[in-house]
């Protein structure tokens, strides 16, 4: 059961994205620097999108060829077409991750296409990337329910997987894109994708948006998924859920399994320092808690009435 876990940082990209203020590019590449030097085995660096839909991440190609990559991390860049596709190879990413919704409204709204219209722009996308070493991941967006459809089935989301899989797609991610999973739901879940492709590497990316994110790590490690994408200091959202907050946070994450004595490769200590930095690179606070109040191995000296007693 405690077999190692591998934290897939997403705050660069999922984080920054929807932050008022743009991130300067140095910022940007010093931050993921810093976050190399965690133990995360992932870093999703960028996103190759257009400039107009996600101004934060116009300097993609600069941020990607600023960093100094760390033999023992994969550089992920989302990219949501085949111009995207040409750009990440173009800027060397370790990982394409591909994106697509499970519901047709979410799809709609948040990339003008259905699940079905993204599936069939796939097999382009993943030609392109024939011959490159470069792995290729599909993230599935309101894959627990949509913030305009309400639930999504799982069987649903399974053929979704299917039709992933037979595109030769090695890498999934199961994505609660607003926070509306539950715990019994994402350990379904991923027994039913798990038990039917053991091969396949499995992620599970949820947001916080109603308290629920590290109950639902929790779950998905039960039912046997090792991977786990979180954001550094809780940032993130999503722009079709007002007020919520963000992705479940990498360093309360981390603390949660290292508490219970599992692996994670990761520096707590270290991840720490780097989340501190964040309340000023982005100007306000976050929601991570590890950071506020410390371990939970932190102890305090007793109050001056029961010493002197």
């Amino acid at each position: 059961m405690h077999q190692r876990v591998y934290i897939q940082e997403v705050a660069p990209r999922d984080g920054l994205q929807i932050e008022e203020r743009f991130v300067p590019t140095a910022d940007k590449i010093a931050l993921i620097d810093a976050l190399s030097g965690t133990g995360v085995a992932k870093i999703e660096a960028t996103s190759f999108t257009s400039p107009k839909a996600i101004p934060n991440l116009a300097d993609a190609g600069e941020v990607m060829a600023g960093i100094t990559r760390h033999d023992n991390v994969d550089y992920v860049a989302l990219v949501p077409n085949e111009r995207g596709v040409e750009r990440a190879l173009a800027a060397g990413a370790d990982e394409l991750n591909l994106v697509m919704s499970a519901s047709d409204s979410h799809g709609l709204a948040n990339l003008r296409m259905t699940p079905w219209q993204s599936l069939a722009r796939f097999p382009a996308m993943i030609e392109q990337a024939r011959g490159r070493e470069v792995f290729i991941n599909a993230s599935i967006s309101t894959a627990f329910g949509c913030p305009f459809d309400g639930e999504v089935s799982a069987e649903r989301v399974i053929d979704i997987v299917e039709r992933l899989t037979a595109l030769g797609i090695r890498g999934v991610s199961l994505c609660d894109t607003t926070g509306m999973a539950n715990p019994a739901q994402v350990g379904s879940l991923c027994e039913q994708v798990l038990t039917r492709w053991p091969e396949l590497s499995i992620t599970l990316h949820v947001h916080n948006t109603r308290g629920m994110g590290l109950a639902n790590v929790l779950a998905a490690w039960q039912a046997g998924v090792t991977r786990f994408d979180a954001a550094l200091g809780g940032l993130g959202g999503c722009p079709f859920a007002p007020g919520a907050s963000g992705n479940v946070c990498t360093e309360d994450m981390v603390h949660m399994f290292e508490a219970m004595g599992v692996d994670t490769g990761v520096d707590l200590d270290a991840l720490l320092a780097v989340s501190a930095t964040l309340p000023e690179l982005v100007g306000h606070d976050v929601p991570g808690q590890v950071v506020k109040a410390g371990r939970s191995s932190r102890r305090y000296p007793l109050p001056e009435h029961v010493r002197q007693s």
